[in-house]
């Protein structure tokens, strides 16, 4: 019976990956994880039987498992960098401008990630009410107006000159273009963006990542976290977001 437990566990978490990757949901990163996890389970176990038969199986198992001890760690560090960043408190700190990240659409009504960081930007903005402030994000597929004009929408106050101050970025498609054309709408209102601080509202899982972009353009900014609404939904990009810090790190030079 313990002898099968390992080929149950690789079977169920085959089983449950593939079901978050054809079913929709929005964890189809997790499913591809799982799936991954499997597959890595299963190798483990080949690479084990070989090491019983050979000594050339023996070295290539501990290249294996001292690799994968390593990956781990370096993916839980990532992880725990991530979670302290998302759960930053900045909203009384002074700031000179306030840059809204945008997230997807669906037609014109904002989706949740979206909603989260609306929500959490109309807050601090009320706290903050006499700095410029850039909603960023362009048109994607599936999206029947730009991510900038869904908050637009969101945070207009009828008969407030304050909504002035909203300016809209609709070019950008990720998070260094987010940056960067928000950076040049900024500096075309006056603002200084060497010497400024910049509050900047994304989710919680992206502001380490936020933050790690916008130094490259050359900003300096704070973070103001978006919590999501569901737990599973916020572990399944907190899960996500480690392997594109990764990416981000490797790749992405902009």
């Amino acid at each position: 019976m313990r002898k099968n437990l390992p080929y149950a566990c690789i079977a169920l978490l085959t089983l449950t990956g593939l079901g978050l990757v054809v079913i929709p949901n929005g964890m189809r990163f997790t499913g591809w994880l799982f799936l991954g996890a499997a597959a890595v389970w299963a190798l483990g176990i080949l690479v084990v039987l070989w090491g019983k038969r050979s000594r050339a199986g023996k070295l290539c198992g501990r290249i294996f498992f001292t690799g994968l001890t390593l990956g781990l760690v370096t993916l839980a560090g990532i992880e725990a960098a991530i979670v302290f960043r998302g759960e930053a408190d900045n909203s009384n700190l002074p700031v000179d401008a306030v840059i809204v990240l945008g997230a997807g659409v669906n037609g014109e009504t904002p989706s949740a990630a979206l909603w989260s960081r609306i929500r959490a930007a109309e807050d601090y903005l009320e706290i903050h009410p006499d700095v410029p402030v850039v909603l960023s994000g362009g048109q994607g597929a599936g999206e029947a107006i730009s991510e900038a004009e869904a908050m637009r929408r969101a945070l207009w106050k009828e008969d407030r000159a304050e909504n002035a101050r909203l300016l809209l970025e609709e070019r950008s498609t990720n998070t260094a273009e987010n940056f960067r054309f928000s950076k040049a709408l900024l500096e075309e209102w006056g603002l200084d963006t060497g010497t400024a601080t910049i509050a900047v509202v994304t989710n919680d899982f992206h502001c380490f990542r936020a933050h790690m972009i916008a130094r490259r353009q050359g900003l300096k900014t704070i973070d103001v976290p978006a919590e999501l609404p569901w737990w599973w939904l916020t572990a399944n990009y907190y899960l996500r977001e480690a392997f594109a810090v990764v990416k981000t790190s490797l790749f992405d030079l902009n």
